[in-house]
């Protein structure tokens, strides 16, 4: 009686089994959210929440989702990108009110994005030594860092580097372009 009733749940387990390995008909087929092309293919509609991704022209990923529209005007990575200098006053790495929106946006993305990284870049103008400008440069990246660390995002999502004056926006000899070479800028 125990070798019956082992045989029957042994084909019942079988039978269970084998029926998970079934064939899917729709196997090939393009359902689903393609990376590639950023395509999707279920019924035409995106859940509320969803992550719809795709490639820009210049071949980096795009992620996006429906907190970025709510965001302060942020409407993705694309607009965090062209949304990425904080600028700074003269020989100061104090971040100025003007950009606190900016920095809360590029937060929350980082916070929603955990695998997502950035290097905040630190800058200055020509005024001053090589030296300095390299130690006031890694200061205002720094400025930015912390700030982001104080918003909830990771230490292990930010990398700084200091350029001091040796990649300015703007060239030129006066406080127009002074005041456009004073900046961190946010690269992902």
């Amino acid at each position: 009686m125990k070798t019956n009733l082992w045989q029957a749940l042994s084909l019942v387990l079988g039978a269970v089994i084998l029926s998970g390995c079934a064939t899917d008909p729709n196997a090939g087929s393009n359902s689903g959210v393609l990376v590639e092309d950023g395509s999707y293919n279920n019924g035409g509609y995106m859940q509320q929440g969803e992550v719809q991704t795709g490639l820009d022209p210049d071949g980096s990923i795009t992620v996006s989702n429906d907190y970025n529209a709510a965001n302060n005007g942020f409407t993705g990575p694309q607009n965090l990108r062209d949304n990425n200098t904080v600028y700074f006053k003269y020989d100061s790495d104090q971040i100025l009110d003007d950009y606190i929106v900016v920095m809360q946006s590029h937060a929350q993305y980082l916070r929603d994005n955990p695998d997502s990284r950035i290097i905040i870049e630190g800058h200055t103008d020509e005024r001053g030594t090589p030296e300095y400008n390299i130690a006031l440069g890694e200061r205002r990246a720094r400025s930015v860092a912390q700030y982001m660390q104080n918003l909830g995002v990771d230490i292990n999502q930010l990398s700084i580097v200091s350029y001091g004056e040796e990649k300015p926006a703007v060239i030129g000899h006066d406080e127009n372009a002074w005041s456009k070479n004073r900046r961190a800028v946010i690269n992902y």
